[in-house]
């Protein structure tokens, strides 16, 4: 069983529970053993390279597909046994979501809007119109779909999703194609929800962009759950733990260089005539020890700087791992 669990559980209610969750498509196995859960009110980010196994747990989760076998909750329903209760729960964001060229905004709406069964004509509008505010789009709601930028389409979307105030929310990226803008509202967005105690489950093959937006993040290689927590808490799961430091002197440089790497966890170190440069693969404490080493030894360090691997460098090294095996 894959088992991934970086922290004990929170005291707040579970809203999404997976259990050994695994989809085959006949001799494929799309997701392997899945177990996770996601506490209510949690922004959660599912990141992994192509074929990870993010949209068949999606399409579980949205309940339109089975399992092969395993058991999936929301909000305590269990979706096998419950389906309607489970749809109820649910808003789905597919990537890349078709809308209809020939309706006006509202009119997409409005057509969803009655399709989940949300009362009189004049309670349709009012909510409509609470989901266009809720998405910045007030202003776009008489224009036809077909004029919509990219990111008006998607939050359009987005706002179709939330008619009927599903307690779970399923984005499968979200915020592809969206400028740096558009990415930024959505962000205020989703955290709004999650504020107001929706739980947003949002996938990305963009890791950097989940850590911004999410309160917490998982990684799915081959349909197996890789690491799960904080942004932080992934990074020493994956075994990023080195990061490269560079140091810049005033004077003695040379000096510097050749007691850093007696130092425990230094390697590859490098000098110039003002700056040692190397990599450490030490603990926080230990990067703290070893500033203060250099300038208990005497030596004038103008700046201490380190760069970590980049999330993006890791799920290239998650997706080469695939290649090469």
């Amino acid at each position: 069983m894959n088992h991934v669990q970086t922290r004990p559980p929170s005291d707040r209610p579970t809203a999404i529970d997976i259990r050994d969750l695994r989809v085959d498509y006949g001799n494929f196995v799309a997701v392997d053993d899945l177990t996770l859960t996601v506490p209510r009110g949690e922004v959660f980010g599912l990141v992994g390279p192509n074929g990870a196994g993010k949209t068949s747990t999606f399409r579980v989760l949205t309940t339109l597909m089975m399992p092969t076998y395993g058991d999936v909750f929301l909000e305590g329903v269990d979706i096998q046994e419950d389906l309607e209760s489970a749809r109820r729960i649910v808003g789905y964001m597919p990537d890349l979501a078709p809308v209809p060229s020939d309706l006006k905004v509202w009119e997409f709406l409005d057509f969803h809007a009655a399709a989940y069964g949300l009362g009189t004509k004049a309670r349709r509008r009012e909510r409509v119109a609470e989901c266009l505010e809720e998405v910045a789009l007030t202003d776009q709601r008489h224009k036809w779909c077909k004029e919509l930028s990219r990111g008006q389409t998607q939050r359009v979307v987005l706002a179709k999703t939330l008619l009927h105030r599903p307690k779970v929310l399923i984005l499968d990226e979200p915020a592809s194609g969206l400028d740096p803008l558009a990415r930024r509202d959505l962000r205020m967005t989703l955290r709004k929800l999650a504020d107001q105690g929706a739980t947003v489950f949002v996938s990305s093959h963009i890791l950097s962009e989940l850590a911004e937006m999410c309160t917490s993040v998982c990684v799915m290689n081959r349909g197996r759950l890789l690491a799960s927590g904080t942004a932080d808490e992934v990074r020493h799961q994956l075994g990023s733990t080195e990061r490269t430091l560079t140091v810049t002197l005033l004077t003695r440089a040379a000096d510097a260089a050749a007691w850093i790497e007696t130092r425990p966890a230094v390697q590859h170190l490098r000098a110039t005539e003002h700056q040692v440069v190397f990599d450490f693969s030490g603990s926080d404490e230990d990067q703290a020890g070893l500033m203060e080493g250099l300038i208990h030894e005497g030596f004038r360090v103008r700046t201490f700087e380190e760069k970590r691997t980049s999330f993006e460098e890791i799920l290239v090294e998650v997706a080469e791992s695939n290649r090469r095996s």
